[in-house]
């Protein structure tokens, strides 16, 4: 069963570009790392301060493994330091999530 965890960023609009550099970081991380990302959004009208990541993992079990490998990995740490460093995300929340199938 596929999973898709959804992270919802409240972030600092006056540091949208800021988020939008940490983002497309893990452009590239994200897949090294085993996760299957369907991408990242960024508000564009309406709630300035609300972003979105999507992520696919086969279980649970697979995104605790990715979890490991990305804490593990020197360009995940180094983004998450930018993260702390730049303060421009003021809360995270993750949903998992399961396709509605016919």
């Amino acid at each position: 069963m596929t999973i898709t965890c959804c992270i919802r960023y409240q972030i600092d609009p006056f540091q949208r570009e800021a988020f939008e550099a940490y983002a497309r970081n893990w452009l590239t991380i994200i897949p090294a790392c085993g996760g299957d990302l369907l991408g990242y959004w960024l508000p564009h009208e309406g709630t300035n301060d609300v972003a979105l990541a999507l992520i696919s993992f086969d279980s649970l079990a697979a995104y605790e493994a990715y979890r490991d490998r990305l804490r593990r990995d020197p360009a995940g740490a180094a983004n998450f330091a930018l993260a702390q460093e730049k303060r421009f995300i003021l809360s995270e929340r993750r949903t998992f999530l399961t396709p509605v199938t016919p």
